[in-house]
């Protein structure tokens, strides 16, 4: 005949087994999940796309100074991850919105223009000096449109610039419109990556914002890490000679100095007219040479023709950081 448990007994099994706990795996941590947001990207790959986008300004506010002839200056203020419905949230009303085809991925990014900036440009390019005596927050025409293709043309030429480091992507602009509730090209709980950027054209200034899809981002991981790779790579002889071309217009300052002993503060102030400083260096020691405030070349004062120059005899044994 089996045997029956005791009630004690019963209690005593499932009191071992309420003491028994599992182990915890020492390996891999669960990590949290956004149900909401399931295209939003890495920090570090967020980062890069700052930097991208940080070369990018630079660019631009050289290519609009040229462009429209005026003082540029270009800021990026944010990079970050928002859904479509809160970038289109963050936008005024009415305003320039580009949507923006993306090939060869397919979706679209978006590219606002604020009228405080889109209204002293089109003044400039009329002709004007870009200072409004007034606040425009009407539409923009369809003429209006069309005369700010060369801007788009330039900040579009300067973004394929910026992102062929990564991945070539060709921008072209596929529709505008005015209000952001009509550019409903995503899903609103689609994740972008929102860029803002703060444009300053002479007195005016405007905010430019820039959202891509985080899921498109995303695809191009892998190419974020082969560019990181590359950066880290030593640099081939092809960039060096390519660097040294660039660099062979730069201006330096220079500076011929015989360095003398140290002269004390009350002895200085005691100076007068007449008064002879002993250097305690003979007359045929050589000065330094320094371009930029470091020592670079040692030779002697020369006249050349009516005019005083510097004869170079060697090259400065002196080491930039013993000047310091």
């Amino acid at each position: 005949m089996a045997s029956q448990l005791s009630q004690q007994e019963i209690d005593d099994v499932f009191q071992n087994v309420r003491d028994v706990r599992p182990e915890r795996s020492a390996g891999k941590r669960a990590a949290a999940f956004d149900f909401r947001r399931p295209d939003r990207i890495s920090k570090s790959q967020l980062r890069a796309i700052h930097q991208l986008h940080d070369n990018f300004v630079r660019a631009l506010a050289s290519s609009l100074s040229a462009y429209l002839r005026s003082y540029v200056i270009v800021n990026l203020v944010s990079v970050e991850q928002l859904s479509y419905s809160e970038f289109l949230e963050c936008l005024p009303s009415p305003t320039c919105l580009a949507s923006l085809g993306l090939k060869p991925y397919d979706g679209n990014a978006i590219l606002e223009l604020n009228s405080s900036l889109v209204f002293p440009v089109l003044e400039i390019l009329l002709g004007g000096d870009g200072k409004l005596q007034f606040t425009s927050q009407r539409e923009v025409t369809e003429i209006e449109q069309v005369l700010l293709g060369g801007f788009f043309e330039m900040v579009l030429r300067d973004l394929h610039e910026a992102w062929k480091f990564v991945t070539p992507i060709n921008f072209a602009i596929e529709r505008i419109e005015t209000e952001p509730q009509f550019l409903q090209i995503l899903a609103p709980t689609e994740a972008v990556v929102a860029v803002a950027i703060e444009i300053r054209v002479g007195d005016a200034i405007g905010m430019m914002n820039i959202a891509m899809p985080s899921i498109i981002i995303k695809m191009m991981r892998q190419k974020f890490d082969q560019q990181w790779l590359m950066r880290k790579a030593a640099p081939t002889d092809v960039e060096q000679v390519r660097v040294m071309k660039l660099i062979q217009t730069a201006e330096l300052k220079s500076e011929a100095i015989l360095s003398g002993p140290k002269l004390l503060l009350r002895d200085l102030i005691d100076l007068e007219e007449g008064d002879v400083v002993g250097l305690e260096f003979p007359v045929t020691r050589a000065l330094d040479l320094l371009l930029s405030g470091m020592p670079k070349y040692r030779g002697e004062i020369v006249n050349r023709g009516n005019r005083v120059a510097f004869q170079v005899l060697e090259k400065s044994r002196t080491r930039w950081y013993e000047t310091a």
